[in-house]
C-alpha cells in the first residue's frame, strides 16, 4: 500500500482537505489558520460549525506570545502538546501545576478540583498570560471567577475544555461574559489536542 511520509506534503496535503470546508465562513487569514489547525488535530470537519474565535484574539495572543508571555495550562496533556522550542524562541514557558503536591492538598482543604486550585494559584501571573484550558471546565469556571473578583486579565483565553458535564456551560460563560479575547469550541466537543492546536497556531503565525 502506498501512502505519503514526507510530514511537510501530508500537513499540505490536509489543509487542501480541510480548505473546502472553511469556504462559507468568511474567515480572516488568521482565523482560518487557527480553524484549520483545530480541525486538523481533531480529524473532523465538523469543529468548524462550533469553533468560536473572538475578532481580536489571534492579534492580542499573537502579540503577548511574541513578547515573551507565559502559557498557563489546566492539564500536562496541553502543557506537553504546546511548542515549547518555538514558545522559547520568544522568551516564554509554558506552565501546569495540576500534578503539584500542594495543589492536591489546597484542593482538598478546600473542597474543589485541582484545576480549580491550580488557577488559583497561577494568581497575578495569568495577567497578560495566554491561558490554554482543554480538559477541565471547573478550570475555566474557576479563571472567570478570578477575573470577576479582580483586575487580572490574562491576553487571551483559550478554553475548549471538553465532556458532558459543565464542558458547554463553561464555553458558553466564556463567550458570553469574558472582558479579553478567546477562543473557544460550543457544545461538548473540545479537549487537550484542541487547546494545544489553537495556540500552535497562533506561535506559528508569528513569522
Amino acid at each position: 500500500m502506498d501512502f505519503i511520509t514526507d510530514p511537510g506534503l501530508i500537513e499540505e496535503r490536509s489543509m487542501a482537505i480541510i480548505a473546502p470546508h472553511l469556504a462559507g465562513f468568511d474567515l480572516t487569514p488568521a482565523a482560518a489558520k487557527i480553524y484549520s489547525r483545530i480541525i486538523h488535530a481533531a480529524g473532523d470537519v465538523d469543529y468548524a460549525n462550533h469553533i468560536r474565535i473572538h475578532p481580536l484574539t489571534a492579534e492580542a495572543a499573537g502579540r503577548a506570545l511574541k513578547g515573551g508571555c507565559d502559557i498557563f495550562c489546566d492539564v500536562e496533556m496541553v502543557r506537553t502538546g504546546v511548542n515549547r522550542r518555538r514558545l522559547g524562541e520568544f522568551g516564554g514557558s509554558a506552565h501546569c501545576l495540576i500534578a503539584d503536591p500542594a495543589i492536591a492538598a489546597a484542593a482538598k482543604s478546600a473542597g474543589t478540583t485541582r484545576a480549580m486550585a491550580a488557577m488559583r494559584a497561577f494568581g497575578s501571573r495569568l495577567h497578560g498570560a495566554v491561558v490554554a484550558i482543554g480538559n477541565a471546565p471547573t478550570a475555566l469556571f474557576e479563571l472567570l471567577k478570578i477575573m470577576e473578583e479582580t483586575d487580572i486579565r490574562p491576553a487571551a483565553i483559550i478554553g475548549v475544555p471538553v465532556g458532558f458535564v459543565g464542558a458547554a456551560e463553561s464555553k458558553d460563560l466564556l463567550a458570553a461574559t469574558s472582558p479579553v479575547p478567546y477562543i473557544t469550541v460550543a457544545g461538548t466537543k473540545g479537549g487537550s489536542p484542541i487547546a494545544a492546536a489553537a495556540v500552535n497556531a497562533i506561535l506559528y503565525l508569528q513569522e
